[in-house]
């Protein structure tokens, strides 16, 4: 075991020292020989030193290099030095994080991190949270306590009796909605097709103009950190608008909720910190191993109740316990990593990961604009829009901006525009990174400009 591990932490070290180097996307023939590690199950054992030599000839190259520093394309961040440490620890621990019994590190590391976590966002104290895998399992979990706490207002209790005959919720959410809420709301049996949806202006933020009659059946869902732009909705009028009705808010913050580290940037959630719940990413901006997320939630009850679990041979103590506040029963200590990503940061460090990206951002902005192309948003945050030209344009020079390897962004749609997102999250993106990739980009789009069509 001791010579594996080492052997595994020099080939992963390799990897992480030789990112820089390489392309962002692999070539078609490096995913082709991932074809290599297929074929039927072997009918005998293998030597473990061979299978890690394995997995690592044929499946580091077919990596896309999201935990260099050049990456553009999705919310993804890399992960921290201490994050990726602790994830190994942790992995070599080998805890459930389920049960405080199971767990006592685990569940600790849980009510640390939940602390720090409400503290440096300006959410409330006593909230109660469920460490999850992502925003989708965060929505997911904070729209369950959303349905508990409403439907409970009405009379029901749809923990035990379902939705079958139960009063009808009415769900308000953005014409930009995120589509990981329509899918927690799908799960949830509240149904995609049946939001009320609000328009937006040109930045992707809820018209206050535009918002319906609300009551104390609705439950308002509102973004912090649009994916294209990174625009914010006008949180703090829309929670005193839904509140005076006896509405539930709920925050979409994956990525933006940790603008609020920052005093700059901390202004974009103005009354965010008035909601009900709040979904947060930790494997975007936080910059942790893959897979990671937190939902937060006002009155902890509500959580609980949606999530709770009981058996006689459940051996719970009087203490928080991890498994009532999240879906999941065993679940891999998460909260290890996230614990080590802030200790490792402080708040001062926290701020300068935030800022940075928010300013490479900009510089992004800027030299493109210089260079003749469109900007299609206002950059609030680290997200940019730009067009190359006529869709087909765009579509071209993303297409080879993507093959050239220096750096990777994605296409989108935006108000009927075609464009390319670049997305800065990552705490490894040097300055270096940007003015490389940015010339990568601006080289790339005037020679696309001049082929025929």
């Amino acid at each position: 075991m001791k010579k594996l591990l080492a052997d595994t932490a020099d080939r992963a070290v390799r990897y992480i020292t030789g990112i820089a180097n390489r392309r962002v996307a692999p070539l078609q023939s490096e995913v082709a020989r991932l074809e290599a590690l297929g074929g039927p199950l072997p009918q005998s054992p293998a030597d473990p030193s061979e299978v890690l030599a394995l997995l690592d000839d044929i499946g580091s190259p077919g990596t896309v290099a999201t935990a260099g520093g050049r990456y553009f394309g999705f919310v993804i961040g890399g992960s921290l030095p201490a994050a990726l440490a602790a994830n190994w620890l942790a992995g070599a621990w080998d805890q459930n994080a389920g049960m405080q019994v199971m767990s006592p590190v685990a569940a600790k590391l849980e009510e640390v991190v939940l602390e720090w976590m409400v503290d440096v966002l300006g959410l409330p104290s006593g909230s109660g949270a469920g460490f999850v895998t992502g925003t989708t399992m965060a929505n997911f979990s904070a729209l369950a306590a959303a349905r508990t706490a409403l439907l409970k207002r009405a009379g029901w209790d749809v923990e035990e009796n379902g939705l079958f005959g139960a009063p009808p919720i009415r769900v308000v959410v953005s014409d930009e909605v995120h589509v990981s809420v329509l899918k927690a709301l799908s799960m949830l049996g509240l149904g995609r097709s049946r939001v009320t949806r609000v328009p937006v202006d040109d930045q992707g933020r809820i018209r206050l103009d535009a918002l319906p009659l609300l009551d104390d059946q609705t439950l308002v869902c509102v973004q912090a950190g649009n994916v294209n732009t990174g625009a914010f909705d006008p949180a703090g009028e829309i929670c005193a608008y839904a509140h005076e009705a006896g509405s539930w808010v709920h925050v979409d913050g994956a990525f933006g909720m940790w603008a609020a580290v920052s005093p700059l940037y901390a202004p974009l959630l103005a009354g965010a910190g008035a909601a009900d719940s709040w979904a947060i990413d930790c494997h975007k901006w936080l910059n942790v191993p893959y897979d990671s997320g937190v939902a937060v939630v006002r009155k902890p009850e509500y959580l609980r109740d949606a999530m709770t679990l009981s058996a006689a041979y459940l051996a719970t103590s009087e203490g928080r316990e991890p498994c009532h506040y999240a879906p999941e029963a065993s679940r891999r200590a998460r909260g290890v990593e996230l614990w080590a990503a802030m200790r490792s940061l402080g708040r001062t460090g926290l701020r300068e990961m935030i800022e940075r990206n928010c300013h490479q951002a900009k510089v992004f902005a800027e030299r493109l604009h210089k260079a003749g192309f469109a900007i299609l948003n206002n950059v609030v945050l680290n997200q940019v829009l730009v067009s190359f030209g006529s869709a087909e344009d765009t579509r071209r020079v993303i297409t080879a901006i993507q093959n050239d390897g220096t750096c990777w962004c994605g296409g989108t749609q935006w108000q009927g525009h075609t464009a390319m997102r670049i997305s800065v999250s990552s705490w490894a993106t040097t300055d270096e990174d940007v003015e490389r990739s940015v010339a990568a980009m601006i080289r790339i789009a005037l020679q696309e400009s001049h082929k025929p069509m």
